[in-house]
């Protein structure tokens, strides 16, 4: 049997499929760097669309969009070809990534843009590429795929969608909204409302400071780690499968608890009133007066609730 060099599969997928991966750029022959800027009131609108390359975004303390940026094709002509379109007014700028209507072969843009410190980020759009955001106070709603989105210093609620990468939020305050598909969940140093769904990956979580909506993470094949500083009136909903769940909480928490699992064990630091069935892999009850409920569940995996 015939056998073919990896170099040379992805060379034929390149020239059949016209292959888009971020990762590949260092393939392309040519390459051109471009600047723009234009003034943004604080407080403004930027939108962003692009295809198969990382956007890096940082707020500062200037009424001023400035976006850095590298086009990248395997041929003068490709490269000519594709566009970066701005539409820009005070309180909206509109950027895109212009495809050429050839699309075969490894081609993409990468951003690097610093915009006023408050400001809406409000469809921040790529593909085959990572995203960050750093330094904002104000919405951010961002969307890859690939690509791992990395968030820090915000001010705002964000919500994050990708798929094939992880997503890491830091020091955050504000609602939270992370969704991503093979790719784990880490976020430190949270305060607000946070919502974690993944598959095949973790989650990993700390919470400096709860709302009152209900804390949920869910997970597939992936383990839980929820570390909560102050309960408060603030629930918890975790669930997952083939993996293991661990909540942390101070040992003044008072809340009720629903803990289940599968083909292993529920145990607690706390004690816990019964008002249900106790067993091996079931807890129900209350911890102290009672309060928010803890509804834990997984299969194949245990649970257990920890005193910090």
């Amino acid at each position: 049997m015939m056998k073919v060099a990896g170099g040379a599969i992805l060379v034929i997928c390149l020239m059949l499929t016209g292959c888009d991966i971020d990762g590949f750029d260092q393939m392309s022959r040519v390459k051109e760097d471009f600047h723009y800027s234009y003034k943004l009131t604080p407080g403004g609108r930027l939108e962003l669309e692009n295809f198969n390359g990382s956007v890096e975004i940082t707020g500062w303390d200037k009424d001023t969009v400035e976006i850095d940026g590298t086009k990248h094709a395997p041929t003068r002509e490709l490269l000519d070809a594709m566009k970066i379109d701005v539409s820009a007014s005070p309180g909206v700028i509109r950027v895109r990534s212009v495809r050429p209507p050839e699309r075969r072969g490894n081609m993409g843009v990468k951003y690097v843009l610093r915009v006023p410190r408050k400001v809406l980020l409000d469809r921040i759009v790529s593909s085959n590429g990572s995203i960050r955001v750093q330094s904002v106070e104000g919405s951010v709603r961002v969307k890859t795929s690939n690509g791992s989105v990395r968030a820090s210093n915000l001010k705002g609620d964000i919500d994050v969608t990708t798929s094939n990468g992880a997503v890491e939020l830091a020091d955050f305050t504000g609602g939270a909204v992370l969704h991503t598909s093979n790719g784990s969940i880490r976020a430190q140093g949270v305060r607000g409302h946070f919502e974690a769904i993944t598959s095949n990956g973790g989650i990993d979580v700390h919470v400096a400071e709860a709302s009152g909506w209900p804390i949920r993470a869910e997970s597939s094949n992936g383990k839980i780690a929820l570390t909560i500083d102050s309960l408060s009136n603030t629930g918890v909903r975790a669930s997952t499968s083939n993996a293991s769940i661990t909540l942390r909480l101070p040992s003044s928490a008072r809340a009720q608890v629903k803990a289940s699992t599968s083909n292993s064990s529920a145990s607690s630091d706390f004690d816990i009133a019964a008002r249900g069935t106790h067993s091996k892999n079931r807890l129900e009850g209350t911890i102290g007066s009672g309060g928010p409920l803890l509804d834990l569940s997984t299969s194949n995996g245990s649970i257990r609730i920890q005193k910090m």
